[in-house]
């Protein structure tokens, strides 16, 4: 979740190291501040708040240090105070750490390091680590085995940047199950949480994998595992296009994104349905091989978040085109209560970032106990991820890639999208190979998604001004119900959570069918309902199910069909989209519900890309 930046070579590194955190933005944060090495001495200015903040700190300071690091913080262990904030340095200041992820043992380390007369100045756990440092500098090591050393007594997920004011040209930095990229550029060369950060300067990255050191200096880079073994990588160049993080005349990145997901959806048509008219089992294509498709019994999914709402809607596309019993599961609660062991059995991992923590502890739960097992009821495991180059990419086999690019808003929108156009291919892929649906109904359901980019823009043409004037109305609303049955329930939990993280009102998603076991208590005439109908096996339900709202003086608004006359008698409001398969409208649904979010949260004066204490990946616990 936070941020990491860091820069050795021929340039001031100020600039460097607040441009890249500037990037890291999006991720979420509290707190901010840098750190460089000049003239034998450790320079250090931290700051509360945004990064403007720190970045009025540092205008009037003249530093043309040649090698810093950079931390934004989003806080776990301490308050978002700025004597909390990163980076940390050891009782002589001489050694300065930035960290990503929890230190599990700080607690003892800090005990005993207190009793060799450390003296700590701050509540978190990575404050531990340059005091650790320095211990074993004490002891005559260099300063990478130093470093090396100290990882070896950490417990827990982490990614570090080290400087140190004795060794001007060195900075060290470390990878354990958190995010890390080095960038090599022209005689420098940079590190980062995340590519964003360095792609201005470098496409040439390698990514540090699990247990590696690397030693930066203006002479180049070396790798090493915590056994300080020296290990060959070489680095592959970076697919990336910075105008994806400008926001190209938009206000905000989410509005942008909202407005990208057309262009999502036809990426995803090329790549996924490429086989069209080839004489191959499947008109999908994948790049899954074989055996995964072999006796295939059961499909279990694990994902958090708007990860999970994407994987309720895949289990109900899967179960009715492939018939094959699907379980979705919260990562975090998997991790400690896995269903038993089943044979035939494929394990899907959904996480955006490819580096949310739960998804992946609990895929490497599933892996570790499979493990040596006869070989049906050894692991088939798959991840769908934005981000192939992630943890999840060296811990799965199998990548089905989502085609979103890069999303900046916290929020996700196009990615939630590029996720249900996965789960079409894969549901669909396997029915073909199943044959549970006819060849005729396969195509009829391709040509129907070949639609779906033109009734996005159709629906977002139409909705932004019916949604910004709904906004002017809603803006002081305290509570919200989304009702949806069937395939559309999902959309509802969505709905509800968009509304959450960016514009703060309470909001709550429910089956339609489930409003009079409990939820009908809480309808009166504050509490508007948004329903999605859309015509179909449960259109009829859905509609007396808001009409039980409307009698309890709800104000009902209808995500429906275009001109549908009998939604216009019931729904106070209506947000139209396109006519549309109902198999097929989640993806047209869910639009009218993030515009209708963004606009609450935007004429609300919210920050609409950074909600608070949100962050765009979860990588700790």
């Amino acid at each position: 979740m936070c941020g990491i930046v860091g820069y050795i070579g021929t340039q001031a590194a100020t600039q460097i190291l607040l441009s890249g955190l500037e990037k890291l933005e999006y991720r979420g944060y509290d707190s901010a501040g840098i750190a460089t090495v000049l003239e034998g001495e450790l320079h250090c200015v931290r700051a509360k708040g945004k990064l403007y903040n720190l970045r009025d700190k540092l205008e009037t300071i003249v530093n043309p240090a040649k090698i810093g690091i950079g931390h934004t913080r989003w806080a776990t262990h301490g308050k978002p105070e700025e004597y909390n904030a990163h980076p940390h340095m050891d009782t002589k200041k001489r050694v300065a750490v930035v960290q990503n992820g929890i230190i599990e043992n700080y607690r003892e380390l800090r005990e005993e390091l207190k009793q060799l007369g450390h003296e700590f100045r701050s509540e978190t756990d990575t404050e531990v680590i340059p005091h650790l440092i320095a211990q074993y500098l004490q002891a005559d090591n260099s300063f990478l085995e130093a470093v090396r050393q100290t990882v070896n007594r950490l417990k827990g997920a982490f990614a570090i940047a080290v400087i140190n004011a004795d060794y001007p040209d060195e900075l060290v930095v470390v990878r354990q199950q958190a995010p890390l990229v080095i960038g090599f550029g022209q005689g420098e060369f940079f590190c980062a949480s995340d590519t964003p950060a360095i792609a201005s300067y470098t496409r040439a990255v390698l990514p540090l994998e699990n247990g590696e050191i690397a030693r930066l200096t203006p002479l180049g880079v070396e790798i090493y595992n915590f056994a300080g073994d020296r290990l060959k990588k070489q680095p592959r160049l970076l697919n990336f296009n910075p105008a994806m993080v400008e926001k190209q005349g938009f206000k905000h990145f989410m509005l942008k994104e909202i407005h990208e997901q057309p262009g999502v959806v036809r990426a995803s048509l090329e790549a996924y349905f490429s086989n069209l008219g080839e004489p191959t089992e499947s008109p999908i294509n994948l790049g899954l091989p074989e055996e995964f498709y072999t006796d295939l019994e059961q499909i279990q999914i694990v994902a958090c978040g708007t990860s999970w709402h994407a994987a309720l809607i895949g289990k109900y596309l899967i179960e009715q085109l492939a018939g094959i019993s699907t379980q979705v599961h919260y990562a975090s609660e998997y991790r400690y209560a896995p269903s038993p062991l089943t044979p035939n059995t494929l394990i899907v991992g959904v996480t955006q970032s490819g580096e949310t923590a739960d998804t992946l502890a609990a895929l490497t739960m599933e892996k570790e106990r499979r493990q040596g097992k006869e070989p049906k009821y050894q692991a088939r495991l798959l991840g769908i991820t934005n981000r192939p180059e992630s943890s999840l990419g060296y811990l799965v086999p199998h990548i089905i890639s989502t085609l979103a690019g890069i999303e900046i808003g916290v929020a996700a929108t196009k990615t939630f999208t590029a996720q249900l156009m996965a789960f079409y291919a894969l549901a669909l892929d396997l029915a073909a190979r199943r044959q549970t649906v006819s060849k005729e109904t396969l195509e009829n359901i391709i040509n129907g998604l070949r639609q779906i980019p033109k009734q996005i823009e159709t629906t977002l043409e139409s909705q932004e001004r019916l949604t910004e004037q709904l906004a002017h109305e809603f803006a002081e609303t305290q509570d919200f119900i989304f009702i949806g049955r069937g395939i559309n329930f999902p959309i509802a939990l969505e709905g509800a959570l968009k509304l959450k993280e960016i514009s703060y009102i309470h909001a709550e998603g429910y089956p339609a069918g489930e409003m009079k076991h409990g939820p009908i208590a809480l309808l009166d005439a504050k509490v508007p309902v948004v329903a999605i109908a859309i015509p179909g096996s449960v259109y009829e339900k859905v509609i007396s199910n808001a009409q039980e709202a409307k009698a309890r003086d709800s104000r009902l608004i209808g995500v429906t069909p275009v001109n549908d006359g009998e939604a216009a008698e019931i729904f106070n409001d209506l947000l139209p989209v396109s006519h549309v398969e109902e198999l097929l409208s989640p993806i047209l649904t869910v639009v009218p519900l993030q515009l209708l979010a963004y606009h609450i949260a935007a004429r609300r004066g919210l920050d609409v890309d950074q909600p608070r204490t949100l962050a765009k990946s979860v990588t700790v616990e």
